[in-house]
């Protein structure tokens, strides 16, 4: 189920194949490609070592990541993250995993990501599968070629939710290879009122994210000039606030620990607008470099 608006926004709700991205699957995908392979050959099935929806899923979830271009060439960031000498090619750092929803959610090739975490979790702390159909069926009254499914919408909004849950089953195990890539982060929490299963996504202080990835994410906005309100980054579509669902508090503490490690950035409080400043902007990448050589 896809549409388009009239700023090109593309809204997708499909092509995972029902499958949540698992651990091993960005690595393999990333070689494959490496390799000059294609999805669209019949021996991707035997070099992926997965079933044939598998590696439509691999496919999917690596566009997803930003790994991907439409044209199935690896992107800039997939080579720096996992080719043999990139920063973390195994995922053994949790950092990457806050990395990698940071690109889901911002990329919004998988628009469920995007729509929960910047729209859907402002309009209802917590929610529904229900109440994210109902939100998406809204949505689709003001597009004209949104093809609205619920059948659809009720199979993805399931997949994010084991993308970020791991059932009571996988609980059990905590290296799991069938579970969702991202439920190391804690992120989604659920608990059951009568029938329904409510989903939170809480603002707290994320204490564990570390400060680098943040810093990422704030350099990787190009929207974003030398100084920027604390407002802007934590309530933005986008932000590392709302995507990272992070509290002002820990907002501030984490800006506060990053004008203590680069010196060029500077945190300001004056007549009570507070705000980030660059006396020298670095870029993104050299945040990951100065993040994962440590």
């Amino acid at each position: 189920m896809t549409a388009a608006t009239n700023t090109k926004i593309k809204f997708s709700f499909s092509g995972h194949e029902s499958f949540q991205c698992r651990q091993l699957w960005l690595k393999k995908g990333y070689d494959f490609v490496n390799k000059k392979k294609s999805f669209n050959n019949d021996d991707a099935v035997v070099e992926l070592g997965v079933g044939k929806n598998m590696v439509s899923s691999i496919r999917f979830w690596m566009k997803a990541f930003n790994l991907l271009t439409a044209e199935d060439e690896l992107t800039d960031f997939a080579h720096k993250l996992l080719s043999d000498d990139g920063y973390d090619p195994y995922m053994e750092d949790e950092g990457t995993l806050w990395l990698l929803h940071y690109q889901l959610v911002k990329k919004g090739f998988a628009s469920t990501y995007s729509i929960v975490f910047n729209e859907l979790r402002r309009e209802k702390i917590e929610f529904t599968k229900d109440n994210f159909i109902s939100y998406i069926k809204r949505k689709s009254e003001t597009e004209k070629s949104f093809q609205f499914n619920p059948k659809t919408l009720q199979e993805d909004f399931s997949v994010l939710s084991k993308m970020y849950l791991r059932s009571e089953a996988q609980s059990k195990d905590r290296e799991d290879s069938f579970s969702g890539l991202l439920t190391e982060l804690d992120l989604v929490k659920c608990y059951n009122k009568g029938k329904e299963e409510f989903f939170i996504i809480e603002n707290s202080e994320r204490a564990e994210i570390p400060d680098e990835i943040i810093l990422y994410a704030i350099l990787d906005n190009e929207t974003f000039d030398l100084s920027l309100s604390l407002n802007t980054i934590e309530q933005n579509n986008n932000s590392v606030g709302t995507v990272f669902a992070i509290n002002k508090p820990g907002l501030q503490a984490k800006i506060e620990n990053l004008t203590a490690k680069f010196p060029n950035m500077v945190f300001n409080d004056q007549a009570g607008v507070k705000e980030i400043q660059f006396k020298k902007k670095p870029t993104a990448y050299s945040i990951l470099d100065k993040y994962y050589a440590n």
